[in-house]
């Protein structure tokens, strides 16, 4: 939980633990449910030019058909499950989430740029944040017919099948899904070492890669948001990987600031080397 200095502090183990041992099948199916039928609206729209909105001064786009995918969730969600609390990129932000143990996070379409330019790669992120953790998530990327899920304690799974991280290559190369200019700031040592595969515009089916081992690692910039991570973290978390600050720290979600630093998500096996060769930015 946020300490006295605002920063991000390890969960317990015992609310790991209690978290873990929970049974939140339920939920997951709830969810799984959500994002579906939030999916089936939003690729209603896809390809058909929907109406267009600019927000947070006119750098971020938001549509017709992300207000739509929201609205279904958000009926289906809230009304199945009205004493959890609410976060969404698209709803105005309620504080009542803060006292509440229990919250939906929520991204109706992960990659809106992706999809206004009829690109495959977006998706439906939804999760249930259960004191500061994620302990249920799916993505559902409907125009690419995959489906991601997770729970606390379980298995990651691809439409249905079990998914697991990449292990290190024998060659020792690693395959980053990265800006340019965040390469730039891995030590030369390393940076030979990594093939930077092309911008994948959606974060949460970015970290999804990572778990199904289509790719290594990432690096994600500074200012992503809860929503865009909390459900492709759990994911990534139970295929072996972990999404991380630059001090190797886990996050914590429902916090007052949704926002997070520069991170960092590969494998277990993986991960400490990339953290030790970030060298270019803020640890904290």
């Amino acid at each position: 939980m946020p300490g006295s200095d605002g920063k991000d502090q390890p969960l317990s183990a015992a609310a790991k633990t209690a978290a873990d041992a929970a049974d939140w099948s339920a939920d997951l199916a709830l969810i799984t449910e959500a994002a579906r039928e939030a999916g089936k609206v939003a690729l209603a729209h896809f390809g058909q030019s929907p109406e267009v909105w600019w927000k947070n001064e006119g750098l971020s786009p938001v549509s017709a058909a992300d207000y739509a995918a929201n609205r279904v969730l958000e009926q289906m969600l809230r009304q199945a499950r009205p004493d959890y609390g609410w976060l969404s990129e698209e709803t105005d932000d309620d504080p009542d989430r803060l006292t509440r143990d229990t919250v939906f996070v929520v991204d109706p379409i992960d990659g809106t740029r992706a999809f206004l330019a009829g690109k495959n790669t977006w998706c439906v992120s939804v999760a249930v944040v259960h004191k500061g953790a994620p302990v249920a998530g799916v993505l559902v990327a409907p125009a690419l017919e995959e489906e991601f899920t997770a729970t606390a304690g379980g298995i990651a799974r691809r439409n249905g099948l079990e998914i697991a991280v990449s292990k290190p290559a024998p060659d020792g190369r690693l395959k980053l899904a990265s800006a340019q200019d965040m390469v730039a700031g891995i030590d030369k040592s390393l940076r030979p070492r990594i093939d930077r595969v092309d911008h994948i515009p959606s974060l949460a089916y970015r970290l999804a890669l990572v778990a199904d081992a289509r790719i290594d690692g990432t690096l994600v910039k500074q200012n992503s948001h809860d929503w865009d991570l909390a459900a492709a973290d759990l994911i990534l978390q139970r295929a072996g990987g972990a999404l991380t600050d630059l001090e190797g720290r886990a996050l914590v979600y429902n916090r007052e600031d949704v926002t997070h630093p520069v991170l960092c998500a590969a494998s277990a096996g993986i991960l400490p080397l990339l953290l030790k060769n970030v060298t270019r930015f803020p640890r904290s």
